[in-house]
């Protein structure tokens, strides 16, 4: 049934993020050169948490995932908007882009969910540091990523699922830089409130539902760090957490902006700028903000850096 829904339309055209000839070559480089530092910045990130073996504990596990999702999920998208800015037709195939939707669902939806398991590994860290080795023990974390890659599938079936029942007429033209439900969504024939709700049901358990054990975890952490008198103590504290901070409030501040906001209150123009946050420079930006912010990455670093220059 599927297949004949969307047998009218084989592929698929990204307009872009702009349609002028000036801007194309150094938009090109620019996030030309964003990809390269989310690339090396990852990757290095990666491996300098498996070299390092006091690096071995719960907060850096959770790490490396997040960098392993921003930088598959950058490698889904990126080098195709590259593509675009140096060729006259940006198209994609009906599964390319099935393809490219459903692999940034995933990663979307796993980032979301490993931002909220990382929270709660500093919720017992700081409040309960007595437990933590027991509470945050190797089964407990592999099953916490388990839990984060099963709701990266749940919400990526989830959308790919709406689009099951979705007739393609025969506009192809994608409003986008990539192939995202809202602007595939405005090219059906027949999609509805009904698509339009179940969009914003599975956004809001892939935003809402991480952003409430964050805000929870982070209560109950501001809380039992104000209760700590000593000024070291209370920095030492801060500084844990932070970097992360910082991450959640751009991820989630950006993808709510895109998603949960009215399409009349949010043209598809100033969405592709809004997405880029998360798509582009929430992936670049999470290795620098957590390696210049962290002691112990910095250490790290010094350590491989030092032995290199030594051998």
């Amino acid at each position: 049934m599927a297949a004949d829904n969307t047998s009218s339309v084989t592929e698929f055209i990204l307009t872009g993020l702009t349609d002028q000839p000036g801007l194309q070559m150094p938009l090109f480089f620019l996030f030309l050169a964003f990809y390269v530092i989310t690339v090396v910045g990852n990757l290095g990130l990666i491996t300098l948490i498996g070299l390092n073996s006091h690096l071995h504990i719960p907060m850096y596990f959770f790490l490396l995932n997040l960098s392993f999702i921003d930088f598959s999920y950058s490698t889904t998208l990126i080098p195709k908007m590259l593509m675009g800015f140096v060729s006259k037709k940006n198209i994609i195939s009906y599964k390319g882009c099935m393809t490219q939707f459903f692999l940034f669902c995933f990663f979307v939806f796993s980032e979301s969910y490993i931002l909220s398991a990382m929270a709660y590994d500093r919720y017992v860290a700081i409040c309960k540091p007595l437990v933590y080795t027991v509470t945050m023990s190797p089964q407990v974390c592999l099953l916490l990523l388990l839990g984060v890659y099963g709701m990266g599938v749940f919400g990526a079936v989830a959308h790919m699922g709406n689009l099951m029942f979705v007739t393609f007429c025969a506009n192809n033209l994608v409003n986008h830089y990539m192939c995202d439900i809202l602007p595939l969504l405005e090219l059906s024939c027949n999609s509805s409130y009904i698509n339009l709700l179940m969009v914003f049901i599975a956004v809001t358990i892939g935003i809402g539902v991480p952003i409430v054990n964050i805000f929870t975890s982070y209560g109950f952490i501001l809380s039992s760090t104000l209760h700590i008198r000593s000024t070291k103590g209370k920095s030492k504290a801060f500084s844990t957490f932070s970097s992360h901070i910082i991450v959640v409030s751009l991820f989630f501040g950006s993808g709510a902006f895109m998603y949960l906001k009215p399409s009349s209150l949010l043209p598809m123009n100033q969405g592709k700028v809004s997405s880029l946050f998360y798509t582009t420079v929430v992936p670049m930006l999470n290795p620098v903000i957590y390696s210049l912010r962290n002691k112990d990455v910095k250490f790290a670093l010094k350590k491989i850096l030092g032995k290199k220059s030594f051998s």
